[in-house]
């Protein structure tokens, strides 16, 4: 299967090569690497098993982000929001959008696990162009399955999330200091 983010993008690689494909692969929870599903909670979520869905304190701090800027650019969002907007929404930021992201995170928080939360995260997340999910992102950028995954590549894949096509081309030294925080804050992430 395949998520509303996952057909944008290919309509957008088709634009220009009509034969692109995206590469995905799903996997269960069990055949990711703990070191990818806490660099991954210790990047995008640190609150991630306690909240409800929203992390009230990072929306605040985009809220006063934004209003400095005059524009939304900083979103504060969780694991379970982004889940919802690369499930069944556009990328578009809007806060129409914000709002229709609200109501699908409060019914995804309602009815499925944070484990499931997870596990759907890290197999529909976009990890470069027509690179999705975790296996395909190891696959892509270490040759090898997701299971396997260091700490220091876990930590370098999680700092990708938030803009990965960027990240893919542009891996520098601000990167690669961001990955080492992550690392570092990896042993204190809890997972479900």
């Amino acid at each position: 299967g395949s998520t509303s983010f996952m057909r944008m993008r290919l309509a957008e690689l088709r634009q220009t090569d009509p034969e692109a494909r995206l590469r995905h692969q799903w996997v269960p929870y069990e055949r990711i690497s703990i070191h990818l599903k806490r660099a991954v909670v210790a990047a995008e979520d640190d609150r991630f098993l306690d909240h409800a869905g929203f992390d009230w304190e990072g929306i605040e701090r985009a809220l006063e982000r934004n209003a400095e800027r005059g524009r939304i650019s900083a979103g504060g969002s969780t694991i379970s929001q982004q889940l919802a907007k690369n499930l069944f929404l556009s990328p578009s930021r809007s806060w129409l959008r914000k709002g229709q992201e609200a109501v699908i995170t409060l019914m995804i928080e309602t009815t499925w696990s944070k484990r499931r939360i997870l596990e759907v995260y890290l197999n529909v997340a976009e990890w470069g162009n027509g690179v999705f999910g975790a296996e395909a992102a190891a696959r892509r950028y270490y040759g090898r399955p997701a299971a396997s995954l260091g700490p220091a590549e876990a930590a370098r894949l999680a700092v990708m999330l938030p803009n990965p096509r960027y990240y893919e081309r542009n891996y520098g030294g601000r990167v690669a200091a961001h990955a080492a925080r992550v690392q570092r804050r990896m042993i204190h992430s809890q997972v479900p």
